[in-house]
């Protein structure tokens, strides 16, 4: 950790009381004085910092800013979001996401933004990402995985934000397949999985989620007002993006541990557990023909199984996914 994140965590260690300037110094490793700069450039960033003679330092509020040393101070992981870069406004993290992988950058690096002004989903499709109400980010990942296997990351990590959201809100979450976040019957979150690989090996994977967190009605646009919702909506009460994200991050990395050490069959519980899209009645269009048919479940590799009226099942690997209504 920096200074700026020594010094926040400190804060986060000591909630409501004053450090003084000599212990700080003492745990940053750093003089006085150059803990009073970095108290000085967190100010500019928009934390109040009361500072009183004799008695130090003491953190009254902090900014509702996705800052990298906001939350990489309060991370409890091993390498899931140590390294976190963030940007005020961009395109979209997923490009950025693949320009710090072909870099090198460790696994676990988080891009992140507070507005992305032209934000993918999954077939292309635009992501509404309003500055400052979400969570808009990208992970890159380096799984020792076999590429047909490469799939079931989007799985994980779906089984991983809807556990997040249960835990911070209590909110009932569904896993809408393949990559998909609903409550009721509206879209709180996106998840989009891209690959960069060869014949035989994954170099890395850049997944990235989109999440409406702290978005009021007014936020979303009338053609997806009916069709879209966020946690703040859904609970009556503000999120906390910079804990939700360093959750999330602990809650992944546990997940994804346990996978590459057991294999798929927890995630597949867990997924079917979250299902929104299990016993429904579904019309999936493929690159090839339509399917019609009852959703029954995921197979051992984490396809979806469709048994259609004449009873026989047929496996989806990819495809644009529709309900019956009141199905």
């Amino acid at each position: 950790m920096n200074i700026k994140q020594v010094i926040l965590q400190a804060f986060r260690d000591q909630p409501g009381s004053f450090i003084s300037g000599e212990e700080l110094s003492q745990t940053c490793g750093c003089s006085r004085t150059a803990v009073w700069k970095h108290i000085e450039e967190l100010r500019r960033d928009g934390y109040e910092v009361e500072a009183v003679r004799k008695s130090g330092y003491r953190l009254l509020v902090a900014p509702d800013r996705l800052s990298a040393a906001e939350i990489m101070a309060g991370l409890e992981t091993n390498r899931i979001g140590q390294n976190v870069i963030a940007y005020d406004e961009v395109v979209s993290t997923q490009p950025l996401a693949h320009e710090a992988a072909a870099k090198g950058a460790v696994e676990g690096t988080i891009v992140l933004a507070e507005l992305q002004t032209g934000g993918k989903g999954r077939l292309g499709r635009p992501w509404h990402s309003p500055k400052g109400t979400g969570i808009w980010m990208s992970l890159i990942i380096r799984p020792s995985i076999p590429l047909p296997k490469t799939p079931q990351m989007t799985l994980l990590t779906a089984v991983a934000v809807a556990k997040t959201i249960r835990e911070e809100t209590g909110l009932p979450v569904k896993i809408k397949w393949p990559n998909d976040i609903f409550i009721g019957d509206k879209k709180v979150c996106g998840i989009l999985t891209e690959l960069n690989a060869e014949s035989d090996r994954v170099n890395y994977l850049v997944i990235g989620i989109g999440l409406n967190a702290n978005s009021l009605e007014s936020d979303f646009p009338s053609e997806l007002a009916q069709i879209v919702t966020s946690l703040r909506i859904e609970s009556g009460e503000s999120l906390k993006r910079v804990t939700f994200i360093q959750r999330l991050c602990r809650i992944f990395e546990e997940e994804y541990d346990h996978y590459l050490r057991a294999g798929f069959e927890r995630v597949k519980q867990e997924w079917e557990n979250h299902s929104y899209t299990i016993g429904k009645w579904v019309t999936l269009q493929t690159i090839s023909q339509q399917l019609e048919g009852r959703a029954v479940g995921l197979d051992e590799e984490g396809v979806l199984m469709v048994e259609d009226q004449a009873g026989q099942i047929h496996k989806v690997y990819s495809a644009d996914v529709n309900y019956r209504a009141n199905d």
